[in-house]
């Protein structure tokens, strides 16, 4: 892996090249200890390119799954009180459906040599919470009391992080990542969507 610039890239570079110089360097020096315009000399690319694909460093991990998790959000939303179960459960199969190794993948596999403990505890939380927020609105608009929705919101919520957590540091040859959801999701049947 090169430390220094990579000439000869194209001006137009992707989300997928920077990203991939953040990784590289994340790897080599740490997340704290890289910077944006580390991301962006190693990449070839100005700064202000660096934010037409992301709004900060963290965005780089996690840019991918927030999409997901947003589209999920609004598949539960328009349900408007005709969810259930298996709705549910298929929509957050759609948030991995696909999920190839990408720079949230890698950091989940390599998250203490990257300097990303903390980080990804953190980061994780908030979009947890915003997944199990979804869930648990869904679960109230079907007709569910607030503690219930609650319970069943946290519960898929983390199912799905874990799933995705045990399959990134399994590596992609695991399995697929529905695979591994589908397995998280059975260990909650307790906590049936009634």
């Amino acid at each position: 892996m090169s430390s220094g610039s990579r000439a000869g890239r194209p001006r137009a570079s992707s989300r997928e090249t920077l990203a991939e110089a953040a990784c590289e360097l994340f790897l080599e020096r740490g997340y704290d200890a890289t910077s944006v315009a580390d991301i962006t000399q190693r990449a070839g690319v100005s700064r202000s390119s660096f934010f037409n694909y992301f709004s900060s460093k963290s965005d780089v991990l996690w840019s991918g799954l927030d999409a997901r998790i947003a589209r999920a959000a609004d598949a539960l939303s328009a349900m408007e009180g005709s969810g259930d179960g298996g709705s549910v459960r298929a929509t957050l199969r759609e948030i991995v459906h696909d999920f190839a190794p990408d720079p949230l993948a890698l950091a989940l596999r390599n998250r203490s040599a990257m300097g990303l403990d903390e980080e990804l505890v953190r980061d994780t939380g908030v979009r947890q919470a915003r997944l199990a927020s979804a869930i648990s609105d869904a679960a109230r608009a079907a007709g569910m009391g607030v503690i219930h929705s609650d319970i069943i919101g946290a519960a898929y919520a983390a199912a799905l992080f874990s799933s995705l957590r045990v399959w990134a540091e399994h590596g992609a040859g695991f399995g697929a990542p529905e695979t591994t959801l589908d397995g998280a999701l059975r260990g909650i049947d307790d906590l049936r969507w009634a």
